[in-house]
């Protein structure tokens, strides 16, 4: 057996010294975060290509997702725009910026997008990053619930109590800053 292994390891030697940059890209590196940043590096997106700043925000990547993100979210995406609004709000790959995280909400709730609503519903009621408007922010988590988010259904069936989808002792942080 040892003599017919050391006969294709010889056998296989020239082939794999032999110069293949004339076929050009051989094996693409097509499925690595590196690849993903790249494409986005050069103007792309996409529906996958965009649904990759997740799995990036997950492993602790954020300043990738953020730029993956921020393309996305540019593009019109409004996933990207809700997961922008969580970076900024939570200083994940660039400063906290609470005032960013509600405008890429709005803008996603002005698309249509359910967590959108619900997302700068909660900042219109809380007054963070926004001018507080209670009745207006009220107004688009009903709007989310009626869209079908169970997490604003929960939050109108408790009569907007803020407290049944955060808890109470992150009440200094969403504090009024206008």
């Amino acid at each position: 057996m040892k003599q017919i292994i050391i006969a294709f390891a010889l056998c296989g030697a020239p082939a794999m010294a032999e110069d293949l940059s004339q076929f050009g890209t051989t094996n693409p590196d097509e499925m690595t975060w590196q690849r993903f940043i790249e494409r986005a590096e050069e103007g792309e997106t996409g529906m996958v290509l965009c649904s990759m700043g997740y799995p990036l925000t997950k492993s602790g990547n954020h300043a990738a997702a953020r730029f993956l993100l921020e393309n996305c979210a540019r593009a019109g995406y409004t996933a990207a725009m809700t997961w922008m609004g969580q970076l900024d709000n939570n200083g994940l790959g660039g400063d906290y910026d609470p005032e960013a995280a509600a405008e890429w909400d709005r803008r996603a709730a002005e698309l249509g997008d359910s967590v959108g609503k619900f997302n700068y519903g909660i900042s219109l009621m809380r007054g963070h990053g926004v001018q507080q408007d209670e009745e207006r922010g009220r107004q688009l988590v009903g709007e989310a619930a009626q869209d079908g988010l169970h997490i604003a259904r929960r939050l109108a069936d408790a009569d907007y109590d803020l407290d049944v989808i955060t808890p109470d002792a992150d009440n200094w942080r969403y504090a009024p800053l206008f």
